[in-house]
């Protein structure tokens, strides 16, 4: 019967961790002293009310019913501390709930804002005269999208492979833009950069 329940426990985690997966939600688990501290991670654009219920072993965790919490796009929010038993390993599974139709009675809890993948890979290089390049950079850094700036004077072999695409790169003063390993010419400020990265 033990073997039965594990496996059918270890078979909702799957599901569960498969499911959210899906849905752009991770979680992922901090200790701090005698706690084991359990987040939820959101890498999407989208918001989401996540539910989770902990079952297991060598620690302790609040009697009050489960309720739906809040996880906003693109943001990392505590769901839940197990209180560890000294001295012994804490074992636990957990079933997760992931609702894209938003609740009115689910948890605000406090978020951190994280950097998450854009629809299309950015890279921004620039350019040796450049001074609209921060018109891009700036945003971007202060955006939640991950990209990524080469500084083509310090990297002579981008700058010659780019050279058989922009054969007159060194008259250039503006950033070039890359949006999933496509250059976008016309493209010289931040509004510009996310019209492109919008389009389907």
């Amino acid at each position: 019967m033990l073997k039965r329940t594990s496996l059918f426990l270890l078979l909702l985690l799957s599901v569960s961790t498969i499911f959210a997966q899906e849905k752009n939600i991770k979680i992922v688990e901090e200790k701090i002293a005698n706690r084991l501290a359990l987040y939820a991670i959101n890498g999407s654009e989208t918001d989401y009310d996540v539910m989770i219920t902990v079952s297991g072993t060598n620690f302790r965790q609040s009697k009050g019913k489960p309720r739906l919490v809040r996880v906003p796009q693109a943001s990392k929010v505590h769901l839940k501390n197990l209180i560890l038993t000294k001295g012994k390993f804490p074992q636990y599974t957990y079933e997760l709930v992931v609702n894209d139709s938003l609740s009115r009675r689910a948890l605000r809890k406090p978020f951190t804002n994280i950097k998450i993948k854009p629809k299309k890979l950015i890279t921004i290089y620039v350019t040796e005269n450049c001074p609209t390049c921060d018109s891009i950079i700036k945003p971007l850094n202060e955006s939640k999208y991950k990209f990524t700036s080469i500084i083509l004077a310090e990297r002579p072999e981008v700058k010659e492979g780019l050279k058989r695409v922009i054969p007159k790169i060194d008259s250039i003063q503006k950033p070039i833009v890359s949006l999933g390993g496509k250059i976008f010419p016309k493209v010289e400020n931040y509004d510009q950069l996310m019209v492109e990265l919008n389009k389907d």
